[in-house]
């Protein structure tokens, strides 16, 4: 801007911060860019702006500037990108986001389950709620006969739980307070603690160091809910998923794809591919081994421990075939005074909104019966409120190993309601006879069952007997189910002469 002058310094000390010095006078009005890694201040009247190498030195100095003026950091805008934070809350802010967990029976049930069943926990004390969401839990608090609940969102999510909780008469002892637990102020300390607080393998979205971060309003004695996590973590062999992912790298190999040779890409596919977690849920016997449980209790835990988180595995086989990977699912506790509540994502139990998760290796391992495979998992907290997801393995007494690099930020959905189908090989009789011999003992092999109206035993013989096709009724139950669009000329004909009041085969259907 005019009257103003612009200075460029080379740190003298690292030899790598820049600093840039733009003065403004008095009488200009100028508008400055403020990136991740510059910061703007007045000195002497003047406007500064330092631009720094790297957005952690400009959160190093943003924080020691704030502790220089009085000001407390915010804990969560230090470890949180400004893009991931705004697309965190807006996504939490949507009625039907809340209304996919609410509706998560296993989730909501077990919770209301664990605040019931610990009521004396609950009666005349003073609760807080981090991250209310709609305020569900808050409201199980108040049933379980709570004093004061207060319910903390950071999201728009909480002018609905206010009004949820005006409409509900209950202002007087549900509290909602809109902000971050690590900005916010309350006016007392808390008996216990209430959250849901678990994302995609436990600890995404990093939600778990809000909870943690609330207990500087919890009293010496106070509680949680949930107390403790257990992440398991176990050896898979699925080639079917780990074909469909290297076949969708495989696209990129075509010499002649309109002229274009996209082969120089495809090696860059391959990695995107396999760095993405995949979430669904599967059968579990296709797991090698015996799960590695790593747990966190919440009630000692401090939010700087899921910074970097590993585990150390070592995998007995028990089978013999290729390890594409590694599988994960958490349980959480809820300890209470009077029973232990646990909540599950195992893939033995009850499918929730969690489903599971699958690391795949690019390079899968064959693996022996007996065999030991050891190593290591790394949960490497991000800014971008997830993890990036280290994983290297070795087959003990070997040269083998395998790792990869995951973002946990980016999984792949796969889940698509179909029924799991048991892994291939699994059956050690012949399942027709089994099938057979269970309706044989159930009695039921005499059973009358109807099949496009013809009477069947419980063997699907028909019982011609007792029968009597209806050749125009078997036609219409025939039919194949496509969209009128489709259906030639002749079949269009042919199912308005089936849908005339005279026609035999409706009278057959109605009576």
């Amino acid at each position: 801007g005019g009257g103003g002058k612009t200075n460029s310094v080379d740190g003298a000390n690292d030899g790598h911060r820049q600093l840039e010095e733009l003065l403004v006078n008095g009488s200009t009005t100028t508008h400055l860019p403020r990136g991740h890694t510059a910061h703007l201040l007045i000195v002497g009247g003047e406007l500064v702006m330092l631009r720094f190498a790297t957005r952690s030195d400009c959160q190093q100095f943003r924080a020691l500037l704030q502790k220089i003026s009085g000001k407390v950091s915010s804990v969560f805008n230090l470890r949180t990108e400004d893009s991931s934070a705004s697309q965190y809350f807006q996504f939490y802010g949507y009625l039907s986001q809340q209304q996919n967990m609410m509706q998560d029976f296993v989730r909501t049930s077990t919770y209301q389950r664990a605040i019931y069943s610990n009521a004396s926990d609950f009666q005349g004390k003073v609760v807080l709620d981090v991250g209310a969401g709609s305020g569900i839990l808050s409201f199980f608090a108040v049933q379980a006969g709570a004093a004061k609940v207060y319910a903390v969102e950071a999201s728009n999510m909480a002018q609905y739980a206010q009004q949820l909780v005006s409409s509900n008469n209950l202002s007087d002892k549900i509290v909602v307070i809109a902000g971050k637990i690590e900005e916010i102020e309350l006016p007392e300390r808390v008996d216990v603690i209430i959250s849901e607080p678990m994302g995609y393998m436990l600890y995404n979205e990093r939600m778990l160091e809000t909870y943690l971060h609330g207990k500087k309003w919890l009293k010496s004695d106070g509680r949680m809910y949930p107390s403790r996590g257990d992440l398991h973590v176990a050896p898979f062999n699925d080639e079917a998923l780990y074909m469909e992912q290297y076949n969708k790298a495989n696209f990129w190999m075509q010499t002649e794809f309109h002229g274009v040779n996209l082969v120089a890409l495809r090696d860059a596919a391959m990695k995107e591919y396999f760095r993405q977690p995949i979430v669904d849920t599967f059968d579990i016997r296709i797991c090698m081994a015996k799960s590695v449980r790593h747990t966190t209790n919440f009630l000692t835990a401090d939010e700087k421990d899921l910074h970097r988180i590993q585990i150390d595995v070592e995998f007995h086989m028990l089978e013999t075939g290729t390890c594409h990977g590694l599988a994960f699912w958490f349980d959480v506790e809820f300890a209470g005074s009077c029973s232990q509540i646990w909540l599950s994502t195992a893939p033995t139990e009850s499918l929730t909104h969690w489903y599971q998760v699958r690391c795949l290796l690019q390079t899968p391992i064959f693996v022996k019966q007996g065999q030991v495979l050891s190593g290591k998992v790394v949960l490497a907290a991000n800014q971008r409120q997830s993890y990036d997801v280290e994983i290297d393995l070795k087959l003990e007494g070997t040269m083998i190993t395998s790792s990869n690099t995951l973002d946990l930020k980016n999984p792949y959905f796969r889940y698509t309601g179909a029924p799991v189908p048991a892994p291939p090989g699994s059956n050690t009789t012949s399942p027709s006879e089994t099938y057979w011999g269970q309706l044989d003992a159930q009695g039921a092999r005499n059973a009358v069952n109807l099949v496009n109206g013809i009477t069947v035993n419980g063997l699907g013989e028909v019982d011609m007997s007792s029968t009597i096709i209806n050749t125009n009724l078997m036609a219409i139950g025939n039919q194949p189910n496509i969209h009128p669009g489709l259906i030639s000329s002749t079949g269009r004909q042919q199912q308005q002469q089936q849908q005339q009041p005279g026609n035999s085969a409706v009278a057959a259907q109605q009576s």
